[in-house]
């Protein structure tokens, strides 16, 4: 055998070894992109890469018109996987989107590196998806990245059984610690006070509203997850939410997203990718330390916060090694809630602070309603949305605008299925197009102009169905009723008290960051109190 491999070793060149092994990976490559005759026809792929290469990572999914599969313009859409309450996996506009869309329609197909994805647009065939046909596309995709992060753990990206549970359990948890009820929302309006004063400080100078809002914000989730909240001194919470942030955005550059098509080769290189995952890494210890805080003083009879809750669960499940109640789901699920609750209603409150600064009708408009309703001395709460349409319809329309999850969280088909005529092989990744739904001429007046009209009729809020950031079907938004609530309390409470407006000779523009979600870019304020 030893001069059997030694002649074939004198046979075989170096060059021919490596064309060979070429060969064969191309050969392996294709045989696992082999599609059914009836998959949804899309733009041409490489190898290996698929449609990376029609991932443009800096462009702005509003710099282009798109003209969608059916009447009008739609803004060129951004290549969004995770969302509102996950981080992403696929970001960046997609070169030639236009002409995909002109060419192939409502419904057609990318190779996303070695993930087979579809991209769905217009209203019924987002409800189809989403609704109709929850049964078979209810998972998460877990990619590369999700699951060196995570693995399959928490309440946002776990499937089947456990994301049942842990859904469950979440839901009841949080009503248990006030989501819907009076004490919760005292909650917020004390944390509002908090913000106004700390913003009355800047004394109506320029300053940076960023890691002051996140701060009010996550401390109404932190008070439900963790039983407290940090003061906006507290430097090693800052750092946190740091840390938070720039995870967010760096999950967007190139180099992590290589790591989903070759995580073997990319987990042994130094770059972007790496830091992410100390960042999370941190993030998690964050969480741990406060886990073990609690085990410490724990009293089974007295459950005073989320993680109380869960370890009182995780008690139950002792004698049951399949059991999805443990250490590590916790710590996933509690830093899932801290994400997903500081996030995405922290990233649109800024979006409604600067769309008031560049809209200083609007915001008048909004401050008159205030002064009718409530005046300055009472403070905002949601018994008080109802008699305030307009105020409710600029925060819609903030979110319509704003757009932070353009894609959408992705879904993944769970069993091979029929769809809008097409078959969908098990594994292939679902986006739907909510930027496309959200700039729809056939859904809004002036799709592209920040207009509140767009959420009233006769004076009176309304409903639109082709307003979805929460998404819908059953695996929407768990934290829904808690963000608007949120949303209209934060924002109402600012605008009562103080005007926003640019500084001088400073100019402001709705330029924006990519990331797990879009948010502004980094910009100044002025907050002038009202007298």
């Amino acid at each position: 055998m030893g001069s059997l491999a030694a002649a074939l070793w004198a046979v075989l060149s170096p060059r021919t070894l490596l064309l060979g092994t070429i060969a064969f990976l191309l050969f392996a490559d294709f045989l696992k992109r082999r599609r059914p005759k009836n998959y949804p026809p899309g733009p041409w792929s490489l190898p290996f890469f698929g449609n990376f290469f029609h991932v443009d990572f800096e462009k702005s999914h509003l710099d282009t018109q798109l003209v969608g599969a059916g009447e009008g313009a739609w803004r060129d859409l951004t290549l969004f996987c995770r969302t509102r309450d996950v981080p992403g996996t696929w970001v960046g506009g997609v070169k030639g989107q236009k002409e995909f869309v002109k060419k192939y329609g409502n419904l057609f197909s990318l190779e996303l590196g070695n993930i087979s994805a579809v991209l769905i647009t217009g209203l019924p065939l987002i409800k189809e998806a989403l609704i109709h046909m929850d049964q078979n596309f209810g998972s998460r995709p877990v990619t590369p990245i999700r699951e060196r992060i995570f693995k399959k753990n928490g309440l946002i990206m776990s499937n089947g059984q456990v994301w049942k549970e842990q859904r469950r359990f979440t839901l009841t948890a949080l009503r248990n610690f006030g989501l819907g009820k009076k004490s919760l929302e005292e909650r917020m309006q004390e944390e509002a006070h908090h913000l106004t004063e700390a913003i009355k400080e800047e004394n109506g100078q320029p300053f940076d509203p960023h890691f002051k809002i996140n701060n009010a914000v996550s401390n109404i989730i932190c008070s439900i997850t963790f039983g407290k909240r940090f003061e906006y001194q507290d430097g090693q919470f800052q750092e946190l939410l740091k840390l938070l942030d720039e995870a967010i955005h760096l999950e967007a550059s190139k180099t992590c997203q290589l790591y989903n098509i070759f995580p073997w080769i990319m987990k042994l290189l130094p770059g972007p990718h790496q830091t992410l995952f100390s960042h999370w890494q941190k993030l998690k210890l964050f969480v741990s330390h406060i886990i073990e805080k609690h085990r410490r003083d724990w009293n089974p009879a007295e459950t005073r916060d989320f993680i109380d809750a869960y370890l009182k669960e995780m008690s139950k499940h002792t004698d049951n090694p399949t059991s999805s109640f443990h250490e590590e789901n916790l710590i996933c699920s509690a830093l899932d809630l801290f994400f997903a609750g500081t996030e995405t209603t922290s990233t649109t409150l800024r979006w409604a602070l600067l769309y008031m600064a560049l809209y200083p009708e609007i915001q008048e408009k909004v401050q008159a309603e205030i002064d009718r309703v409530i005046g300055q001395g009472q403070q905002p709460s949601t018994a008080a949305r109802e008699s305030m349409p307009y105020t409710n319809a600029v925060i819609h329309e903030v979110q319509r605008m704003g757009n932070i999850i353009p894609l959408n969280v992705p879904r993944e088909v769970t069993v091979d299925s029929t769809f809008a005529g097409y078959q969908l092989p098990k594994g292939t990744m679902i986006l739907t197009n909510l930027t496309a739904l959200h700039r729809d001429p056939t859904e809004w007046a002036t799709p592209d102009t920040f207009n509140p009209e767009h959420f009233l009729e006769n004076g009176q809020f309304k409903k639109r169905e082709a307003f979805m950031p929460f998404s819908i079907g059953k695996r929407a938004c768990l934290g829904e009723q808690l963000a608007r609530s949120e949303l209209f309390i934060f924002f109402t409470s600012l605008v009562q008290k103080f005007t926003f407006r640019p500084p001088d000779n400073e100019k402001l523009s709705l330029k924006f960051r990519m990331g797990v979600t879009i948010s502004p870019v980094s910009h100044r304020l002025c907050a002038v109190p009202r007298v």
